[in-house]
């Protein structure tokens, strides 16, 4: 673990790496219950209306709880709230490998959620304590270890559960263990930063923004609506994409789960490219292409055949995922000082979005077809073009100095 020193004197990779490693630990136990879905589906008989219940649960439950655990903690930071937190989803993941039926299974879900909304506010903020002034790159670098994760569980899923059961679900609770020892390291390192802070003067706030509270209202809401363009669409694709497949192209459960992984490990590599680029170039220029950019492969995917499907899915993936890590840091900029507010508005929004998206995409799948759903949801994309109402937070900095 990286020494306690302050995070202006360069930036701390080593808890960088520890808490994206744990931020990947994390997602890939909570995208097992997305890989499993045709597996519950078919075990507990369930209609896609209650797979996106599963998805509700689970994601309301982090979204309503994470801008209340950042607000919390921005006024009484808990360095040690890290693997508390991965205790519930550890208890959550026990509780999915044995759940008898279907209303455990949502309490199963709704313990991942609560692990979520504890994990993600607190560890944006250790990403931005350790990013020695890069925020984007700490945030990027964080948010891949979760894309990462999240585009482990399919693979492993069709590698692991599906072969052996929903019983063989349980061994991954050793990778909670894992994360919760990694991120015991974390907090004492957080404490440690929090101890050498103690009598020192409120650090200046060069990224402040100084924009009037109207006009900080206005681009929060734009930023939310470019959130809710890309969870919405992300939903329709983290869970019915393999029954998407295996219905218009009579792809195998595992085959699915595979172009599954293929679509998650593109977010990751776009996430990864987003924070950087945004330091570089300005974030409202990676929010513009990120989210309008994907509009074009989005609305050709319905009307591919199954290799240009497959091929589609890339791009799709990279350039949406590239928006994330700008929009938050862009948040951050524009109410400096809540970190852990911003940071937990921002996850549990996107949790939300996502999971109302999965509710309402599966109530439309029921009731007309799951392609019907893929045509619609194509033309999310195109709310990018709000982007033009945000402010040039980077031209104030810069005039600012």
């Amino acid at each position: 673990m990286a020494p306690a020193t302050p995070a202006s004197q360069g930036t701390a990779f080593r808890v960088l790496g520890a808490i994206s490693f744990s931020h990947l630990l994390n997602d890939m136990i909570q995208s097992l219950i997305l890989a499993i879905y045709p597996l519950l589906k078919a075990s507990f008989s369930l209609s896609f209306a209650q797979v996106g219940l599963i998805t509700l649960t689970y994601q309301v439950t982090a979204s309503l709880l994470q801008p209340v655990v950042g607000r919390y903690t921005d006024r009484h930071p808990k360095p040690y709230s890290l693997p508390v937190g991965m205790g519930f989803t550890l208890a959550g993941l026990l509780l999915l490998a044995t759940a008898p039926n279907f209303g455990v299974l949502l309490v199963a879900a709704a313990l991942v959620g609560m692990g979520s909304s504890v994990f993600h506010p607190e560890s944006s903020r250790v990403a931005r304590m350790a990013s020695g002034g890069r925020h984007g790159m700490a945030q990027s670098f964080f948010q891949v270890g979760g894309n990462v994760g999240s585009s482990l569980g399919p693979l492993l899923a069709a590698l692991i559960i599906v072969p052996h059961g929903r019983g063989s679900v349980a061994w991954f609770s050793l990778a909670a263990l894992v994360a919760i020892f990694v991120l015991m390291q974390v907090s004492r390192w957080y404490q440690a930063q929090r101890s050498a802070a103690r009598g020192k003067p409120a650090e200046l706030r060069p990224s402040a923004a100084h924009l009037p509270r109207n006009k900080v209202m206005l681009a929060i809401g734009v930023l939310l609506l470019l959130v809710f363009s890309k969870y919405f669409y992300m939903a329709s694709i983290s869970s019915y994409f393999t029954f998407y497949l295996i219905s218009k192209f009579q792809v195998s459960v595992q085959g699915a789960q595979v172009y599954l992984f293929v679509f998650l490990f593109a977010v990751a590599a776009g996430t990864m490219i987003g924070g950087p680029l945004g330091d570089r170039i300005g974030r409202k220029y990676v929010i513009w292409g990120s989210i309008l950019g994907a509009a074009p492969f989005t609305l050709a995917l319905p009307y591919a055949n199954l290799f240009w499907t497959g091929v589609l899915t890339v791009p799709i993936g990279v350039i949406l995922a590239s928006a994330f890590s700008a929009i938050l840091v862009y948040a951050q900029e524009l109410i400096p000082g809540k970190v852990g507010t911003v940071s937990g508005l921002f996850f549990g929004f996107a949790f939300g979005m996502g999971g109302v998206g999965a509710a309402v995409l599966g109530q439309l799948a029921d009731s007309t077809s799951i392609d019907f759903v893929y045509r619609i949801c194509a033309f999310l994309p195109l709310l990018g073009i709000v982007t033009i109402f945000l402010p040039d937070v980077g031209a104030r900095k810069r005039a600012a100095a």
